[in-house]
């Protein structure tokens, strides 16, 4: 039986590496040009953004923060496997875009990257632990999907038409 007392470490991780992101995406000349780099690369180069060295910062810190997330898992299991993970990318675009990150680039946070994880961590463990039948995530990844798609277009849409 749960209890209240069976939080694991990686919740605490994961709260904090969400506070940390936004402020390094609000706050710092980082969070800039990274917003820059992903929503036009040219003008943000025009106007002196590294973005080259920019975008490997970035693959940098999400390779060790997957890292970081392996050798928590391998310390619980006590255990590894290689392929764990692997075909996921799916969920994982999903998750940004529910998360109110844009496909194009240019727009996001990391709180609503964390909310849509969250979102999607509940569907996938939540839809087999219900005594449904697996199948149904993939739609309900769908669907979800296409749903977040459209309110992000719709949102785009009117913030571009308020600003004209």
């Amino acid at each position: 039986m749960w209890s209240p007392y069976d939080l694991q470490v990686r919740l605490f991780w994961w709260l904090g590496l969400t506070v940390i992101g936004a402020w390094l995406l609000s706050r710092t000349r980082f969070g800039n040009w990274t917003f820059g780099s992903g929503g036009d690369a040219t003008a943000a180069r025009n106007v002196g953004v590294p973005v080259r060295r920019t975008k490997v910062g970035l693959f940098m810190v999400t390779s060790t923060m997957a890292s970081i997330l392996g050798i928590m898992t391998a310390v619980q299991l006590r255990s590894i496997e290689a392929g764990v993970g692997i075909g996921n990318e799916f969920e994982y675009i999903i998750a940004a875009v529910v998360g109110g990150c844009l496909l194009t680039g240019g727009y996001g946070s990391a709180v609503g990257a964390s909310i849509g994880a969250l979102i999607m961590g509940m569907a996938v463990v939540g839809i087999p632990f219900s005594g449904w039948d697996s199948d149904w995530q993939y739609l309900f990844l769908g669907v979800i999907l296409l749903l977040a798609v459209l309110l992000n277009t719709l949102i785009r849409r009117r913030a571009e038409t308020a600003r004209a």
